[in-house]
């Protein structure tokens, strides 16, 4: 198996209303009310929790281990964000990607542990979720930070790939770069496009741009390569993976594992987690 991309009216700003009715959590709840014998706080239990930006192999990793150890998942990072962040805030589902980012950097003005303190905020059906269950996941330094000194028992595993491999795997196009001959006239068009994205050369060099732009063809429209350029740009604004990771390495190593998800196979990450746990 190769690395894929996987990847829902507040009463006042950024204010933790219960989760939404129209979009429930299974099985887990906010903790207004005392627990019942079964539930237990997950800031409690020990999860084992996947950090990393889009396009890492998050996902395919995560399939992959639960594959290995037959873990119980719990609802990943945009059904708690939809749930916990978003219907408080906007009173709707959010689909667009820089609105999502855009409301949930106003939830983390209030909350600074971001989808730590939502996460943790929760209760869970120990019936159901087990007492060791998987979470995907974690981003940037506050993030984890938040949740390493807030929630001793949680341990995390972080993925990494350079941003131009992130881009590649939201396009689908992560085992190799397509060999269909784009028209030149349309990839320097693209290529300009790239080039005008703000932000764009803090992230990209000339030649990853280049590449990228090469991408397009009859099933790579320079609009898609825009678009996921844009998704990795506007999380890099919000999250500094590099920043984690090095947070992470100052850790136990019991309590973090970093992994290159370039160098490994969604086996081998599946693997590594299993002997390190």
């Amino acid at each position: 198996m190769g690395w894929t991309s996987g990847g829902r009216p507040a009463s006042g700003p950024c204010s933790l209303n219960p989760v939404s009715a129209r979009l429930p959590l299974p099985h887990l709840r906010l903790d207004h009310t005392s627990p019942s014998a079964d539930e237990q706080a997950l800031g409690g239990l020990p999860l084992t929790v996947l950090v990393g930006v889009t396009g890492v192999g998050k996902s395919t990793a995560l399939a992959a281990l639960q594959q290995l150890t037959g873990q119980r998942v719990l609802p990943n990072r945009r059904e708690v964000t939809d749930a916990v962040m978003l219907w408080p805030l906007a009173g709707r589902a959010v689909t667009d990607r820089e609105e999502r980012f855009a409301l949930t950097a106003q939830y983390r003005a209030a909350h600074p542990g971001g989808m730590a303190q939502a996460l943790g905020s929760l209760l869970a059906d120990t019936r159901h979720w087990g007492t060791a269950p998987l979470f995907d996941g974690l981003r940037g330094l506050d993030e984890v930070r938040h949740a390493a000194r807030h929630f001793p028992a949680w341990r995390f595993v972080a993925l990494g790939a350079p941003d131009a491999v992130r881009v590649r795997r939201l396009l689908g196009r992560a085992d190799g770069f397509d060999q269909v001959a784009a028209d030149t006239g349309a990839a320097s068009h693209l290529r300009a496009g790239l080039a005008a994205l703000p932000g764009v050369a803090a992230v990209f060099t000339d030649g990853e741009l280049d590449e990228l732009a090469a991408l397009e063809g009859p099933d790579c429209p320079a609009a898609g390569v825009l678009a996921k350029v844009r998704i990795v740009l506007s999380e890099r604004r919000q999250y500094d993976p590099a920043a984690a990771e090095e947070f992470l390495r100052t850790l136990p190593p019991q309590r973090a594992l970093v992994l290159d998800t370039v160098a490994l196979s969604p086996a081998q990450v599946a693997r590594a987690v299993q002997a390190w746990a």
